[in-house]
């Protein structure tokens, strides 16, 4: 009886040791786990409103003016999510559109600014005559 109430005296207060350790490094992977996530969902915001002011960039009659009009209009109607800091730039040429989206996740973890960027390229849309159509 002695050895086991000896033994017991031993491990007192090892439980709250390792909690101490565990619980600090649990947090911390928790967090970085929701980081991870909410840098991906600010990820899909930027390409979804890259996608969109490219639709509205490139069409025939479009402009660089209606591609931003169309970026603030995506990001208005998604909140304010993930993304912050948001710098859209739009280029049209006589041939190609370009789109550029770029900003910063939330953070959930403390001075943890990690950068979102997304892009978007494509022809400008021009009507051509049946007679006039090229592959």
């Amino acid at each position: 009886m002695r050895r086991l109430a000896a033994r017991a005296r031993e491990d007192r207060g090892s439980v709250t040791a390792e909690h101490v350790i565990v619980v600090p490094l649990l947090f911390t992977l928790i967090l970085l786990i929701t980081q991870a996530v909410v840098w991906g969902h600010a990820l899909h915001v930027a390409q979804a409103t890259a996608a969109h002011t490219l639709a509205a960039t490139r069409v025939e009659g479009g402009t660089e003016s209606a591609g931003h009009a169309e970026a603030q209009h995506v990001l208005t109607e998604l909140g304010d999510g993930p993304l912050r800091d948001v710098r859209v730039g739009v280029e049209r040429g006589a041939d190609e559109a370009s789109v550029r989206v770029e900003g910063t996740a939330s953070s959930v973890v403390p001075f943890l600014r990690l950068p979102v960027r997304a892009e978007a390229a494509g022809r400008v849309e021009k009507f051509r005559p049946a007679g006039q159509v090229t592959p």
